[in-house]
């Protein structure tokens, strides 16, 4: 059974950068992560200091890997299956038949979108297609924005991005229930709705949205897109086999200054702690847990200990 002193699960923005910090300090570190975060299928971040024309999620994690890589870190392509601790050390099995013990475990999981298999959409995210008005609201700036969404979500999402145009069409994919107030407010902004289902979303030669299909065969051209779909997952399953702590919007509560959860010996952050679900924040958060973790393997007490 292969040893380290901390395992960090979920190899996307707050594991690698919790990585690089535990690596400075001389750890053994063992990354364990499936490829299949968030950060794995963003083709652009437009938000992050230092990249003004923008970066992909696979070039940020190509080089936050090989960062890591350069103090030793090792990243294994697996799935952990099951967490358990037994008096101080963690034991872990993963999907391939592999056990690990570590002394400590940062989670690093994250949350998968709920984005409909429309063709096309996934070629588009981050580009030409956004998730998050907060990181991507300036790129629709003034430009004729389509709502892939459902019900509430999708008029709530509509409404919100006319902040930065006034060119906003709503459609209704799944063709959910849309309360009577939001439909009073999308006519009174003059947000056209169709209630019916993509059937794909057309691309030019550098796959860029151009403009939507219906399952009619109608066509709505636009420059830009943005979803909004309920049923984004925590994968917060891991946390609570530990019997960590989540809260009423089953976010891992963590300690705000360490980033220690519960549990003793496990931390968290990333979009698996925070609501706004930035980059910027995940970084953080994996510096500021590496930094406690680090205290905490040297037997050093934490402020609540």
């Amino acid at each position: 059974m292969k040893q380290a002193d901390c395992i960090i699960v979920g190899g996307g923005i707050a594991g690698i950068q919790a990585a690089i910090q535990l690596g400075r300090y001389k750890h053994d570190i063992i990354v364990i992560d499936s490829a299949q975060g968030r950060s794995s299928i963003a083709k652009a971040y437009h938000n992050i200091l230092g990249w003004p024309d923008g970066v992909s999620g696979h070039q940020l994690r190509t080089l936050g890997r090989q960062h890591a890589e350069k103090f030793n870190v090792e990243f294994l392509e697996d799935t952990v299956t099951s967490l358990e601790k037994k008096r101080d050390k963690f034991f872990i099995h993963t999907k391939k038949g592999m056990e690990y013990q570590a002394k400590m475990i940062f989670l690093g999981t994250g949350i998968t979108d709920n984005i409909p298999p429309i063709k096309n959409i996934y070629t588009t995210l981050g580009t030409s297609t956004y998730i998050c008005p907060d990181c991507d609201g300036y790129e629709i700036m003034d430009k004729q924005t389509v709502v892939l969404g459902g019900g509430n979500a999708g008029a709530g999402m509509a409404l919100t991005l006319l902040y930065w145009s006034k060119d906003i069409i709503y459609v209704n994919h799944l063709k959910s229930k849309i309360d009577e107030k939001y439909r009073e407010k999308l006519k009174e902004n003059q947000i056209p709705v169709f209630e019916e289902e993509v059937e794909e979303v057309l691309v030019d030669a550098k796959q860029q949205l151009t403009a939507i299909q219906l399952v009619s065969g109608k066509i709505i051209e636009a420059e830009k897109a943005f979803t909004a779909f309920k049923g984004n997952k925590l994968n917060n399953g891991l946390a609570l086999q530990l019997g960590v702590h989540v809260n009423e919007n089953n976010h891992v509560v963590i300690h705000p200054r360490t980033k220690e959860t519960n549990i003793k010996g496990v931390w968290a952050g990333g979009d698996l702690v925070a609501h706004s679900e930035q980059v910027t924040i995940s970084m953080g958060d994996g510096t500021q847990a590496a930094i406690w973790i680090h205290k905490r393997l040297l037997g050093q007490p934490l402020p609540y200990d």
